[in-house]
């Protein structure tokens, strides 16, 4: 099991940590290709999680699957190791000892700044609420689900041709780096479900899309839980309606699939009759 220690921290009247002196070894590599900024070596994702089993288990998916990780298990651990590796993106398990999640956030976008998503169930629910609202891009179920969790590193971190780009269909922003959605200018809160299943839609508007490619693409597999994949859509079509008044819908073509559909006339400046 990785393990890491550090230095005490002290925070000022200004809320930056400062360490102060004491005689520790350097903390313990938690994984391959946990380098710096010099060697060229930074890992992909430094994981926060004060579970060491959960953190165990977490790290032998995220390298399975190539993404470079490094471990730590305290939020004044990951302040510590945010500056040291510059990891391309950090995940914050929620909640977290010594800095809880919303200050980590607030003090990476700072001093360091890259993606942070932050994991939680349903006792770190309030705090990984409150990362968001400080910056986090995502917040993701706890335990970790590497298939929800890798498609956000990717655009977090603007990987591909196109990943990182916004989207505009009708009435509708998607903004896949900082995990937004607007609609109207309304900003739309979606769970990393719901929003990567509005992604796929707008990547293939007015295009009928299966049942099954939707579940492959989500949730890599052909027959997910009964129902999933339909009360994700209730809610996605539901927030559109309801929250954002668009005038594009997310229509059932019983028997075949979805489909998005804004028409010619939908557009941000268009009045909605919904």
């Amino acid at each position: 099991m990785p393990t890491s220690t550090s230095a005490p921290l002290r925070a000022t009247r200004e809320g930056v940590l400062r360490v102060t002196p004491e005689a520790h070894p350097p903390p313990a590599t938690a994984a391959s290709g946990s380098g710096g900024p010099d060697d060229g070596t930074s890992p992909d994702l430094l994981l926060v999680e004060p579970d060491q089993e959960l953190a165990a288990k977490a790290l032998a998916r995220f390298e399975g699957a190539g993404i470079r990780t490094h471990v730590c298990h305290d939020g004044a651990e990951a302040l510590l190791q945010a500056g040291a590796l510059h990891p391309r993106a950090v995940l914050l398990g929620a909640p977290l000892p010594v800095v809880d999640a919303a200050r980590v956030t607030e003090l990476i976008a700072r001093l360091h700044p890259v993606p942070v998503l932050v994991g939680a169930g349903p006792e770190g629910a309030a705090e990984a609420t409150a990362a968001v609202a400080a910056g986090a891009i995502a917040f993701v179920a706890r335990p970790y689900r590497i298939e929800e969790i890798a498609p956000l590193l990717r655009a977090g971190r603007g990987e591909g041709d196109d990943s990182a780009a916004p989207l505009k269909v009708g009435d509708i922003e998607l903004d896949p780096a900082g995990f937004h959605v607007y609609v109207r200018g309304r900003s739309l809160q979606l769970p990393v479900r719901e929003f990567l299943l509005l992604r796929y839609f707008m990547e293939r508007p007015n295009k009928l899309i299966s049942r099954t490619e939707l579940t492959q693409a989500l949730w890599g597999t052909d027959t997910p839980e009964s129902n999933t994949l339909t009360v994700h859509v209730r809610r996605v079509r539901t927030k559109l309606k309801e929250e954002g008044e668009s005038c594009c819908t997310i229509d059932a073509i019983r028997g075949m699939g979805y489909r998005l559909e804004c028409g010619t006339g939908c557009s941000p400046n268009t009045t909605s009759t919904a």
